[in-house]
């Protein structure tokens, strides 16, 4: 496990990881499953739940970034990998593992 140190970082990445889970699945449904069902079923309350579900997941992701790198030794590349993955299909899921990787790099120096 993470040493006394690095235990609010490995913690706030694991809370940064499960963000990016929410917010790439949610999009995922929203696009993948609510908009077509709008616009080609002509079902448009699929878009009236999922798309408030999604904003919350999203606003919460923002919310977790800005609290991980506020903790510091993130570049600003990483900062903006982090920000546009966000906003595309699938990005939340790679920013998941980016961070998973991140994760165990820390343990690797405990």
């Amino acid at each position: 496990m993470a040493s006394v140190g690095h235990s609010h970082e490995y913690n706030q990445l694991t809370v940064m990881r499960i963000a990016s889970f929410l917010e790439g699945t949610t999009l995922l449904v929203l696009l993948g499953i609510a908009v077509p069902l709008k616009h080609i079923a002509g079902y448009p309350v699929a878009t009236s739940i999922v798309g408030p579900v999604h904003g919350l997941a999203f606003l919460f992701y923002f919310w977790v970034l800005v609290q991980t790198i506020s903790g510091g030794g993130w570049s600003r590349r990483q900062v903006l990998w982090m920000m546009l993955a966000a906003m595309i299909p699938f990005g939340g899921f790679f920013n998941e593992r980016s961070v998973a990787r991140r994760q165990a790099a820390l343990l690797g120096e405990a």
